[in-house]
């Protein structure tokens, strides 16, 4: 009996050791947590220049981490870069552009994405915030369970604006389902107007109630139904009690994404916030509004770094904080007025750009140069670096962080720059692609040379170390070096990044 009992204890302890060891283990991989701005610029926060708009959260984490100077998302608009980040390759390979309404899900179930990466790394996954790539075949019923999803390309949760805040539907989807679905206020979405006989609460028609507009009004293409005193692009009819609030929009997705925190703090987990706060309209929560002097989009800047010290904070508070990396940057550059929303954005003398010419829409540097920072303490050493890097790279690195084969990799663009985003490399890629929606405008960064190729309408060179803000166009001066870019961008255009160079 006392060999059985003897033999019992150390089986115990056994098992309590490999129940340490194995928790420890996952604790030894870091969580991420990538905080996804909306129209950001270059220079819309301070630690970037920005002198009038206060973003304390940004620039803390900045200066305990990373900030890149030459930090790119993909394209100059969101539906082209998100497609980008997410699966690491260029959108204009697939001919994306700003998704409209009802669009088809343009990552198809099975598709291997960063979240499916994170995944097979044995990570909790979620995305929060903005979607706009697409759901379904395209003739979704947001009545029933909803398919092609983020919960079907590598997310365990998702809790999802489907398109943007200026088009329809107005709702939130929860993993495969419309949060707060009332069956008995069925929801309708479409580009034209919903006739009478279809059931669900009737929402204003822009065009015909134009006194429905109380807060501001947006161009022709956003004159369908009124929602929250503003005119959005598509119709809608039901779906009241699922309608978001734009003013609560932050609070919703910082509560969700705290949420998501706590219930996996004990397991490594892998969250991608895709924030809402800077796109028109622009509708900024009370308590932020005259945060600046700068209209609503100010303001919402302000509401947005709020965002990153919820998250920071609570990250510090459940002592996660050493052991988290954190990315922030943005899909985009930015915009002052868009949709015709006239909001004051574009007085006070800011300049979202700082010296790089162009912005969202743009193939101009401004267009697709954002802030672009990264903190993980302990493993980078706070710095600023110059290295060239682009989100369309962060599959490859971190595959290669994990050492995880990512599926016919050498058919992408994602490429290794694991060291550069570390701060240990201080070139990162020497070749780039940026391009505007879709490919009516392709860029190739080579080191510091820039050539521009506009469909049908020739190209553009510049030298960004002597002409940062593009003003000095000298294809003429140097015809040589020009047709040589020319012709390495549409090999490149006709082949993925990593069929030319292959795996970096």
């Amino acid at each position: 009996m006392k060999k059985i009992i003897a033999s019992t204890a150390w089986l115990l302890v056994l098992c309590l050791f490999a129940a340490c060891h194995d928790d420890a283990n996952n604790r030894k991989q870091p969580n991420v947590v990538m905080i996804y701005a909306d129209d950001i610029g270059y220079s819309d926060v301070g630690v970037y220049g920005a002198a009038l708009i206060p973003t304390p959260n940004i620039d803390k984490l900045a200066a305990e981490g990373i900030r890149f100077t030459d930090g790119h998302c993909a394209a100059s608009t969101c539906s082209p870069s998100r497609y980008a980040l997410l699966t690491g390759e260029m959108g204009f390979r697939k001919k994306i552009t700003i998704q409209p309404v009802n669009a088809p899900a343009l990552i198809q179930p099975g598709q291997f994405t960063l979240g499916s990466l994170f995944q097979q790394a044995g990570y909790q996954t979620a995305i929060i915030g903005k979607w706009h790539l697409g759901l379904g075949n395209g003739n979704m019923d947001w009545n029933k369970k909803i398919t092609a999803g983020p919960n079907d390309v590598g997310f365990d949760y998702s809790f999802i604006i489907p398109s943007s805040n200026d088009r329809s539907p107005f709702v939130f989807v929860e993993n495969d389902k419309v949060y707060k679905h009332d069956p008995n206020d069925p929801i309708t979405v479409s580009l034209t107007p919903i006739h009478d006989s279809i059931p669900g609460t009737k929402y204003p028609d822009a065009l015909e109630n134009p006194e429905s507009i109380t807060v501001y009004q947006g161009d022709k293409n956003h004159q369908c139904s009124v929602i929250n005193g503003v005119g959005r692009i598509g119709y809608m009819k039901g779906g009241k009690k699922a309608l978001w609030k734009d003013v609560d929009i932050a609070d919703n997705l910082v509560d969700k994404a705290k949420n998501f925190i706590n219930r996996n703090d004990d397991k490594p987990f892998f969250l991608l916030l895709t924030t809402n706060d800077i796109h028109a309209p622009r509708l900024p929560h009370p308590r932020f509004k005259g945060a600046t002097t700068l209209g609503y989009r100010g303001d919402n800047v302000v509401q947005l770094d709020w965002c990153v010290g919820q998250i920071t904070e609570l990250l510090k508070e459940k002592g996660l904080e050493e052991n988290t990396i954190v990315i922030f940057s943005s899909d985009n550059g930015p915009v002052f007025i868009d949709g015709g929303y006239e909001d004051g954005s574009n007085e006070g003398g800011h300049d979202a750009n700082g010296i790089y010419r162009g912005g969202k829409y743009s193939i101009y540097e401004g267009g697709t140069r954002v802030p672009f920072i990264i903190k993980w303490p302990g493993k980078i050493k706070p710095q600023v670096s110059s290295a060239l890097v682009s989100q369309v790279d962060m599959l490859a690195s971190f595959a290669h962080y994990f050492n995880i084969t990512v599926p016919n990799i050498t058919n992408l663009d994602t490429r290794n720059y694991w060291n550069a985003l570390m701060g240990i490399d201080k070139k990162g890629a020497h070749v780039l692609i940026e391009q505007m929606n879709s490919d009516r405008g392709l860029a190739l960064r080579k080191d510091h040379m820039k050539y521009i190729y506009f469909n049908n309408r020739g190209g553009e060179l510049y030298d960004l170390d002597k002409d940062p803000s593009e003003e000095n166009n000298i294809l003429e001066q140097h015809p040589e070096l020009s047709e040589k870019l020319h012709n390495e961008l549409m090999r490149l255009k006709e082949n993925h990044l990593n069929t030319v160079y292959g795996v970096e």
